[in-house]
């Protein structure tokens, strides 16, 4: 057992802390794969065919529970339960001779290879289908199921990982905070934390020897979790609690100090999560991730479907501003309809924008649906095309769009040819929004799902904030928005620099809008501008933040626990 005051460091999802006691999840079950083969084939084969199905239904209850992006998740997960290759396969094994649970080990392993092989989206799935396996093999064995049981008291929860299916089972109401062994800061248990504002840190070495019970410190904000916190430290937690409760209250647009506007968005995915926004203290959307609506299915929804989700999404958000970026799919969201088998580096092959080379019709479809969605709900979404590297690109885009009915069209900026020549893209379009993970990404030639190499990904790299400062140049000498929908907009210190490159819009989960609003609140224009020249006039990304921080107002540091 970890001693008093033990420090463990991981990764931090937003800026809370929180202090309570373990509460751990269910292990996997043994897998036993040297089981001898079964005595009656069919009846192993249909145990196994059975478990597979309840798994399946399990999980597509929680998912019409959940909601939302969860629902989305765990709807995806569920196919996996279902798959009937998977199954197919695992049925093969048992009627050659092998024993059921090592039948399902053995099959779902040939999955997960295959899955981290694709990489990308695929890659991210693999701890959903190890999950459905351990779920499988706990019924075979009559065990309990995997995950978090039950919180008899606000507790943090613990595991070694977290699936989507076991994040969207937790009782929310009762859970302080979240710490695991694995996982990282762009998996799904991150992203769902991050979403609902619960203090998260993955990535923690140690993790796995706390026990339960034990009381911690969670700091979300400097990634870390303390064993038995002193009365100072649950003291500190405190203040930071109320603090960060007082922000959230707040509902002022985003400006800085001098009253220099900087609008609020919200990062969304699905329909309920812009209705679940009505109340939020945001000015709109700055990211609608239509791709969920395509993803799992083998074909693509119709005009009608998608005419369907995107009204609700602009009726619900009252004629507040929305940005809906068209299917961005390949590479690590592949579509059985329409993404290439075969490429050998699919994350610079045909995705996001360059679908339109091989399926045009697709992406009229979903602009007419959005036209039609605009008219019937008296909206003007602003569209945007991902993965755009030209000039042509962008002007094939535009003509597209405003042909099909949309009458404000722009364009992401991802990679850095586009950021170097951002003014020729903004004399075609009306506005541009950087992506920053995938501008990152492309930057620094580093796949952004591999984390032993998180470093050469952070955002605040030099070459990456030269790419976005050009961009935000070329939109301040046109006179045309810049906005940002990339994970740094939701870092407070990165909101100060990207606004004094004169970025306009800042887009994030909705819990990360208050302490960015406050911080935006304590500085002044200029002041943001002397924050931005000191962070790019650095050599190294750890040199950048902490020029940043030497001029963050004192109390934006304390609060947020900037650092």
């Amino acid at each position: 057992m970890a001693t008093s005051q033990t420090t463990l460091h991981g990764s931090g999802v937003g800026r809370g802390a929180v202090v309570g006691p373990v509460a751990r999840a269910h292990p996997a079950p043994a897998l036993h794969t040297e089981a001898p083969p079964p005595d009656d084939v069919a009846a192993a084969v249909a145990e196994v065919t059975e478990a597979f199905a309840q798994v399946a239904r399990t999980l597509e209850k929680r998912a019409e529970e959940a909601g939302g992006t969860i629902a989305d998740v765990l709807g995806a997960t569920a196919m996996m339960a279902a798959d009937p290759e998977l199954v197919g396969q695992v049925r093969s094994r048992i009627e050659g001779g092998q024993a059921a649970v090592p039948a399902v080990d053995r099959s779902v392993a040939e999955f997960a290879d295959l899955f981290t092989a694709a990489g990308g989206y695929l890659a991210e799935r693999v701890t959903d289908l190890r999950s459905v396996r351990d779920r499988v093999v706990a019924r075979l064995l009559g065990l309990p199921e995997p995950g978090v049981p039950a919180l008899a008291r606000p507790s943090v929860v613990v595991a070694d990982d977290l699936s989507p299916a076991d994040t969207a089972a937790l009782e929310l109401d009762k859970v302080l905070g979240i710490v695991i062994e694995q996982g990282g800061p762009t998996g799904h248990t991150a992203i769902i934390a991050g979403q609902l504002g619960i203090p998260c840190v993955v990535r923690v070495v140690g993790a796995s020897a706390l026990e339960d019970g034990t009381e911690v410190a969670v700091d979300a904000a400097a990634g870390t979790v303390v064993v038995d916190p002193d009365d100072e430290l649950r003291g500190r937690v405190e203040t930071r609690r109320e603090a960060l409760a007082t922000l959230a209250g707040r509902t002022d647009p985003g400006t800085t100090a001098d009253g220099h506007a900087v609008a609020l968005l919200a990062n969304i995915g699905t329909a309920e999560d812009a209705e679940r926004l009505t109340d939020a203290a945001v000015e709109g959307v700055g990211l609608f991730r239509t791709e969920v609506l395509y993803l799992g299915r083998t074909s693509a929804p119709t005009e009608d479907e998608q005419a369907e989700v995107y009204a609700r999404a602009l009726g619900a958000l009252g004629g507040r501003k929305v940005v809906v970026r068209t299917l961005d799919a390949g590479a690590d969201k592949p579509l059985a309809f329409v993404t290439r088998s075969g490429e050998e580096n699919p994350a610079l092959g045909v995705r996001g924008f360059r679908l339109v080379r091989t399926d045009e019709e697709l992406l009229r479809t979903q602009l007419r649906a959005i036209a039609r969605a605009a008219e019937r709900t008296g909206g003007d979404p602003w569209v945007m095309a991902p993965m755009i590297a030209s000039v042509e690109e962008a002007e094939q885009f535009a003509t597209l769009a405003r042909a099909e009915g949309v009458r404000t069209v722009g364009v992401m900026v991802e990679v850095p040819a586009a950021a170097l020549r951002a003014r020729d893209l903004l004399a075609v379009v009306d506005f541009v929004s950087l992506g920053t993970n995938d501008l990152a990404q492309y930057t620094m030639a580093t796949d952004r799902l591999l984390g032993e190499l998180v470093d050469l990904l952070d955002p605040w790299q030099p070459a990456v904030l030269d790419l976005v400062a050009a961009t935000a140049e070329a939109g301040l000498d046109v006179g045309k928005p810049v906005g940002v929908c990339g994970e740094s907009a939701a870092d407070p210190a990165m909101a100060l620099v990207l606004t004094g490159l004169g970025v306009t819009s800042l887009s994030m989960s909705p819990a990360a809008v208050p302490g960015v609003r406050f911080a935006l609140s304590r500085h002044s224009l200029e002041r943001c501008r002397e924050i931005a020249a000191a962070a790019r006039s650095a050599r190294t990304a750890v040199d950048a933040r902490r020029a940043c921080l030497g001029l963050v107002d004192a109390q934006v540091r304390e609060v947020l626990a900037l650092g």
